[in-house]
């Protein structure tokens, strides 16, 4: 009896342990969508042939590459990139969207100014460190999920963007919410000023 006693208590501490875990990880998205500053980023697909990949779009940025010449604090002797974090700063350009204007592997040297904002990114190892060259950056906000039905539409005005067969519309655009230490989080995908779909807080 006591056995059965001892077994049902640590499954309902287990289930409390979860549910609390899963409850934290929504809390903090839902945080960095209330609270983060504001960026929006230009979309680049990263493939204009097969950008639509079951219920989600696949997104490049042009901060997706990142050129070698903008890294603040390059290591010495090194040849390549170590798998690690990357700080981006961006800062808001004439057209609206927040662009790369120097990064730091590992952790920025100084604080990002008011009209800036940093972005963590992570580096896979391997990226060439020669002048010239640019590194591939992942930051976790490469897919966007949209309702069934209505990525192909999408899918079909972004290739015809990316191939400047439309070029008086303004590019889409992701609306990222960036919290203070670095982390980012989808809000919107944007077509121009038109909000095309929006990210539950919860």
């Amino acid at each position: 009896m006591m056995a059965r006693y001892k077994l049902v208590v640590a499954a309902i501490v287990l289930a409390l342990a979860q549910i609390g875990f899963l409850g934290w990880m929504i809390v903090g998205r839902a945080a960095i969508l209330r609270d983060g500053k504001e960026v929006l980023l230009k979309v680049e697909p990263v493939d204009p042939r097969d950008l639509l990949r079951g219920d989600y779009v696949r997104l490049g940025y042009d901060i997706s590459r990142i050129e070698v010449e903008k890294i603040a604090n390059l290591p010495q002797g090194e040849a390549a990139t170590a798998e690690g974090p990357i700080i981006v700063r961006l800062k808001k350009d004439a057209d609206g969207f927040w662009r790369a204007t120097s990064a730091w592997l590992g952790a920025a040297t100084t604080p990002a100014p008011g009209d800036e904002v940093d972005l963590l990114g992570q580096v896979s190892s391997g990226w060439s460190l020669t002048p010239g060259s640019t590194i591939s950056v992942d930051y976790g906000i490469e897919r966007f999920y949209v309702p069934e039905g209505e990525g192909l539409a999408i899918e079909e005005e972004m290739r015809k963007r990316n191939s400047g067969a439309e070029p008086e519309l303004r590019s889409f655009g992701i609306k990222v919410a960036v919290a203070e230490d670095g982390s980012g989080q989808i809000k919107a995908l944007m077509d121009g000023d038109t909000m095309l779909f929006e990210e539950p807080l919860y």
